[in-house]
């Protein structure tokens, strides 16, 4: 069995020791991929997790979640540079006011050591570019789908070579691929893994969210990125399979993933 390990906790430490993630996400028809994805930031371990988003969506969610910063979109973009790691795309939108906000922000970590994962809606903003210039630390988790529109071939391509489309993705964006499927695929330009937990629990609306989230949360605590996507993909599978036990994988929600992680990740210090 492969052996995950948790990145290191000191007891000398402060928030800021586990890194501050800032979290581009959420619009008018997609509030709960906000709050999913900031959530699953701190569930993880991240000392600080800001939300930066629009007015409505951070009266919402701040309404649920006290312990998450907020900021407005144009906010966020002004203070990206104190930030461990920037995750955007979780039910951003696909209007002209985010894919302008999707390549300001692309445009001001590009140069920088800032890692970035995009997930969701920013994937469909980047499958949209013709030449764009992205950080050297990236992570991107499509689903097949979106991997299509990522590679422009046929979705039946991407099925029918799961572990080939994620080592094009990897090469054509120089970057760690996360490949969501019933056992997903992550792939940099040099390695490959393949995930062998999860089940159809999984498969819901919202738990795509989860997942940015928690590989967000352990990249801002110093992990490796291909070892952060590996771990988080771990840890939301399996906290899928322990949330199933107890609801049965009909009934498991996206929200209710974060609050089984804990259980996942006591299971490695055993």
């Amino acid at each position: 069995m492969q052996e995950y390990r948790m990145p290191k906790r000191d007891q000398i430490s402060n928030k800021g020791t586990f890194g501050k993630v800032l979290n581009f996400a959420g619009s008018r028809n997609y509030i709960g991929a906000a709050y999913l994805s900031t959530v699953s930031i701190l569930k993880s371990g991240a000392g600080f997790a800001a939300l930066a988003s629009e007015k409505e969506i951070i009266h919402a969610v701040a309404s649920i979640l006290p312990e998450a910063v907020y900021l407005l979109r144009k906010d966020g973009l002004k203070n990206i540079n104190e930030y461990t790691v920037v995750l955007i795309g979780c039910g951003l939108g696909l209007e002209r006011s985010s894919e302008k906000l999707f390549l300001k922000v692309l445009s001001k970590i590009s140069n920088s050591s800032i890692p970035a994962i995009i997930d969701a809606d920013g994937l469909n903003i980047l499958s949209r570019q013709k030449d764009i210039k992205l950080p050297s630390k990236l992570i991107i988790t499509p689903h097949p789908q979106e991997a299509s529109r990522l590679l422009n071939v046929k979705l039946e391509n991407i099925l029918s070579d799961l572990e080939g489309s994620a080592k094009k993705l990897a090469e054509k964006y120089n970057c760690v691929a996360v490949l969501k499927t019933h056992r997903t695929v992550i792939c940099n330009n040099k390695n490959i893994f393949i995930n062998e937990h999860g089940n159809s629990a999984l498969a819901k609306a919202g738990s795509g969210d989860v997942l940015a989230g928690i590989i967000a949360g352990l990249v801002a605590q110093k992990m490796d990125i291909f070892e952060a996507a590996k771990l988080g993909v771990y840890l939301h599978s399996r906290a899928g399979e322990i949330a199933s036990q107890e609801l049965s994988e009909y009934s498991v929600l996206a929200s209710e993933l974060p609050r089984y992680l804990h259980l996942a990740i006591k299971e490695l210090d055993e």
